[in-house]
């Protein structure tokens, strides 16, 4: 049974890019473009300190309608930290949780990624909606062999 693959840490994102909480919201934009991702954990001093996502910070931009130009709006997110956009208390799991409780939280609370925590809190991974995807294919490609004559 250990290679049936049925916890958190057997599907999860290891090492993700993170960013630290004194970082600008310009910084965190460009290494979501640059990275092709759509959340980073957030750090300070090696702890995990919250999570921010590509919503959050196209969310935390001033609307189109606003009377700053495009030069004072790259100076202003340039200068305002990532912290300021996140969210300090960002759903976790642990490695050993259960894939399914896991996609449980996802379904349920309509999110596109958890964060996996070691026991000590310790940032170990994350859990996205395309890892449970792939967990999906997998076990369903399984179901499918096993099925056949």
């Amino acid at each position: 049974m250990a290679d049936a693959k049925l916890t958190v840490g057997d599907w999860m994102t290891k090492n993700p890019i993170t960013i630290e909480d004194e970082s600008s919201v310009i910084e965190a934009i460009h290494l979501l473009k640059e990275k092709n991702i759509r959340r980073l954990p957030v750090m300070r001093q090696g702890r995990l300190v919250g999570l921010v996502t590509e919503k959050m910070l196209f969310g935390y931009m001033p609307a189109k309608a606003t009377t700053l130009d495009q030069w004072e709006l790259h100076y202003l997110l340039s200068k305002t930290p990532v912290r300021a956009a996140m969210n300090p208390a960002p759903h976790t799991v642990h490695p050993d949780t259960p894939l399914a409780e896991a996609a449980r939280l996802l379904h349920d609370r309509k999110l596109n990624g958890v964060i996996v925590v070691s026991a000590q809190g310790d940032l170990e991974g994350l859990l996205t909606t395309t890892n449970a995807l792939e967990a999906l294919i997998h076990f369903s490609g399984a179901a499918s062999a096993s099925a056949k004559p």
